[in-house]
């Protein structure tokens, strides 16, 4: 029986249906002729008459049948109406065909589209096939080609936008093999950071580009090359780069290197990141740093295994293994125009999200431990040395209660600045309070500097500014009302009481 195409309307199909892209079919267009799909069901957030017109272009470019819908979406990124809208339509559709000749299109749409078919294909839709369709030629022909996506797509992201999180999970992870030891060097014992081990225990042994998402100073570079050591690569190089330290003017020679004479300074050939990678893996920290324009090279490096050197003309075949990390919110990026959609598709194939130090729970007793344990080894090898330090209750309380917006790297500096200025055998509250930096954010822009007029809504950045406020303290105190009134000036636990009940906050 014959496959039927299920996916979004995209910006560039509409584009393509009224020539403003030099001639090329667009994602769906594509698709269809390069698959030979005779019946294409699409969704669609454009206006009608817009859609109406792709449909009758469709159908003449094409030799396939177009049944499209149109919908309202508030906003195309948004998870939980794309999820609701997507699912309805298939299971539709499972209806009227065998499931197992349905297809998913994931390059058409935002990437909260694409990231709905790929959930829907892990939990509800497992016989489902995926595809991503691009470019093959200066012609504009498109390939197509199916997308292999193992189930580390994130397991926050699938929390976050399933309305049942707790059965789509079960069925998620029902093929995960049994548990194995911990990563060595990861201390933790909360449940997130369970579930980051147990996504890059799979994606370690997975030839699959790897993208590490969390704030700095969580530990990227350390997973990173935790799932190198794991791979089946582990006897081969491993080269990290910083994407970010690395000035625009030279990322692109030192990632894909040059030939003497490309550019002023150029006295030699030089070997690029890529190139020395080869047969390993390349770990590229802050890829969201990444110049806009150098991210078309970078896609063809990872896409078509090929690089070519500045002012070179002979590209040159690579294998080179990707694991790409960021602080940055890439979807949002994406969305922003800041970062390429298709390059956030093939680096995201196994996404693992690491928590902040502040959503680990009791992991920071763990790592208190841990990293005293190191600088009492380090200490006792210095001159100095009077013996060994410990954490007073006190002190620990302290510690529990901080917002570590530096994260681990931030405890540790913390503990071994705390450890050099005590003379004492134990580090006390005080200790600890002054070994504490307290950085000075900027004031959010957002809420001080907004313009006044009739569009300025007062009481909605009062409450902005409250539950912030109130969450923060809420979170450092640990739960503690007396404290946590004490944080934010509050006269009593019963008056914080009484704001978190205003302000609709826990």
């Amino acid at each position: 029986m014959q496959k039927v195409l299920l996916t979004w309307l995209g910006v560039t199909d509409i584009k393509s249906s009224r020539q403003e892209l030099g001639g090329t079919l667009g994602p769906i267009a594509g698709a269809i002729t390069d698959r030979n799909y005779k019946q294409a069901y699409i969704l669609s957030d454009f206006s009608e008459q817009a859609t109406s017109k792709y449909k009758k272009w469709l159908e003449n470019a094409t030799s396939a049948k177009a049944s499209i819908r149109n919908v309202t979406l508030k906003d195309p990124m948004d998870f939980g109406s794309v999820y609701d809208l997507a699912k309805q339509m298939a299971i539709e559709i499972q209806n009227s065909h065998k499931e197992e000749n349905i297809v998913f299109a994931l390059s058409p749409g935002t990437p909260a589209m694409a990231a709905v078919w790929i959930i829907l294909s892990k939990t509800l839709f497992p016989h489902v096939e995926l595809i991503e369709s691009s470019i093959q030629d200066d012609k504009g022909n498109y390939h197509v080609r199916t997308a292999s996506i193992p189930f580390e797509i994130s397991a926050e992201r699938v929390m976050d936008m399933l309305r049942d999180p707790d059965e789509k999970l079960n069925l998620l992870f029902q093929n995960l093999p049994p548990k194995t030891d911990k990563f060595p060097g990861i201390i933790y014992k909360c449940e997130k950071m369970e579930r980051v081990v147990t996504l890059a225990r799979h994606a370690a042994v997975r030839n699959v580009p790897v993208l590490l998402l969390g704030e700095s100073g969580t530990g990227k570079e350390m997973i990173a090359k935790i799932i190198y050591t794991q791979s089946l690569r582990a006897d081969k190089i491993f080269v990290p780069v910083n994407c970010g330290a690395v000035s625009q003017d030279l990322i692109e020679s030192e990632l894909f290197g040059h030939v003497k004479g490309a550019f002023t300074g150029a006295v030699h050939d030089k070997e690029g990141r890529f190139k020395q990678a080869d047969k390993g893996t390349l770990f590229l920290d802050e890829i969201g740093d990444l110049d806009f324009d150098l991210q078309v090279k970078f896609l063809r490096a990872i896409q078509e295994n090929e690089i070519c050197p500045v002012g070179g003309d002979k590209p040159c075949k690579v294998d080179v293994r990707i694991i790409a990390a960021t602080h940055k919110d890439l979807i949002d990026e994406v969305a922003k125009g800041n970062f390429r959609s298709d390059l956030f598709y093939r680096l995201g194939v196994a996404i693992i999200h690491i928590p902040p130090l502040r959503e680990r729970g009791k992991d920071i007793d763990c790592l208190i431990d841990y990293y005293m344990a190191r600088i009492n080894e380090e200490f006792a090898k210095q001159v100095c040395y009077k013996g060994p330090k410990e954490i007073s209750s006190a002190g620990r309380i302290v510690l529990r209660n901080h917002h570590w917006p530096g994260n681990v790297r931030e405890l540790e500096n913390t503990l071994k600045r705390a450890a050099m200025w005590t003379p004492d055998s134990t580090i006390d509250k005080q200790d600890i309070l002054d070994s504490i930096i307290s950085v000075k954010y900027k004031a959010d822009s957002d809420v001080l500097n907004q313009p006044l007029g009739p569009h300025l809504k007062i009481n909605e950045l009062i409450d902005k500014v409250a539950k912030h406020y109130l969450l923060r303290a809420w979170k450092e105190s640990g739960g503690n009302k007396s404290r946590a009134a004490e944080l934010i000036g509050l006269g009593s636990h019963q008056t914080f009481d009484d704001w978190m009940k205003k302000y609709n906050v826990v």
